[in-house]
């Protein structure tokens, strides 16, 4: 073997990047002089692209599968280099693989509360926070506007610009949609998928592609929350009746932690109780003491029949008494699958289910049955 030979078989012949990590974006492979052997084999592997830079230039880029070295394979190279002909002498570029695969479960949130304006609720501030994935759309503006000269580039160097870019429209989305705060939850889908086409473009100056955004949570703070609680269960009460056996009940079950709060709610509830008992005491003997008076007072007012609204034709239709929805089981303008709802009731039922309706469609015969 001569000097030459030798000399020849110090550059790299091979060139190839196996990439063990889950979150390197670029490596630049490394050598001693950048010098590069003619006729060395490239492999690029599925989800990569090898990109050769020549004095600070963007050269050629390959795309998956095994290449050798040579001014037919390396057109741009060539004509930066002037090469007429073969060449059979080392030559210097660097190569740098980019990882095209997506980057997934990445993580953004809101590093402070966002202040906005409800209409029930007035001013509230919230967080929020979710996940999203990307991947590298264009290997040489990625180079260029974020990488540079890194010759290994990780999620981690690019992902808090990313997340501020998500949180900023975010905020800005959220603000413009009027949305109310009890029903955002219902709109998580539809307000992802419109952030994500909102950011979509950004991310492409930078030569990456926002592949999905996904909220996972929108919160209150903690005493928001916890005077949404309470509103429920007084909601759940419903009269002051019922409401004071909440409250008993809530009490007794405090009391079994030896809570002095406890005590003073059952106290509470208590004193209620008595209070109520009192009044109808004191109400049943005025009773008799002024019968003969209330004898001559004017009658209490009819009752308000009761009236349901109907969802008809994907409309509601209504209010009916009792005597018009009879016409229309009758008619078959209600069945019993139809949607009732009255005051009082915490959703739509079918007409069936509700035991003021139930009795109008128990004389009527079954719809008859094809032949």
């Amino acid at each position: 073997m001569g000097f030459f030979d030798k000399l020849m078989g110090e550059f790299v012949d091979v060139i190839e990047w196996t990439d063990d990590s889950s979150d390197t974006m670029v490596y630049r492979f490394e050598r001693y002089g950048n010098e590069i052997k003619y006729g060395a084999k490239l492999t690029v592997r599925e989800s990569q692209v090898a990109v050769f830079v020549n004095e600070g230039e963007i050269a050629d880029i390959f795309g998956p599968g095994i290449y050798e070295l040579e001014t037919a394979n390396m057109p741009i190279m060539t004509t930066l280099k002037h090469w007429d002909h073969a060449f059979q002498s080392p030559f210097k570029a660097e190569v740098y693989f980019f990882n095209l695969r997506r980057f997934v479960d990445l993580k953004w949130g809101t590093k402070n509360p966002l202040m906005l304006r409800d209409k029930e609720f007035g001013p509230v501030r919230i967080r929020s926070f979710g996940t999203y994935a990307m991947r590298i759309e264009d290997p040489e503006t990625f180079l260029r506007e974020i990488v540079g000269t890194d010759g290994y580039f990780t999620v981690d160097e690019v992902s808090d610009q990313l997340r501020n870019l998500i949180v900023s429209r975010f905020a800005t989305i959220v603000g413009q949609a009027n949305i109310p705060i009890l029903d955002l939850a219902a709109n998580y889908e539809k307000m992802s998928e419109f952030i994500e086409e909102k950011i979509a473009p950004e991310f492409s100056a930078y030569g990456l592609e926002l592949t999905k955004l996904l909220i996972e949570n929108i919160s209150l703070p903690p005493k928001v929350e916890e005077a949404l609680d309470k509103r429920t269960g007084m909601g759940l009460a419903g009269n002051l009746d019922d409401y004071l056996k909440y409250q008993s009940a809530e009490a007794l079950g405090a009391a079994g932690s030896g809570s002095s709060a406890a005590g003073d709610a059952m106290g509470m509830g208590m004193g209620f109780a008595m209070a109520q008992q009192m009044a109808a005491n004191l109400g049943g003997n005025t009773s008799q003491t002024n019968h003969s008076q209330q004898s001559h007072a004017a009658p209490p007012p009819i009752p308000k029949a009761q009236t349901y609204h109907f969802a008809i034709n994907g409309a509601s239709e209504g209010p009916y008494t009792l005597e018009q929805i009879k016409h229309k089981v009758s008619t078959r303008a209600i069945d019993r699958k139809t949607l009732a709802w009255r005051e009082g009731m915490s959703g739509w039922e079918e007409a069936y289910n509700v035991d003021e309706l139930r009795t109008l469609f128990g004389s009527m015969p079954p719809p008859i049955p094809p032949r």
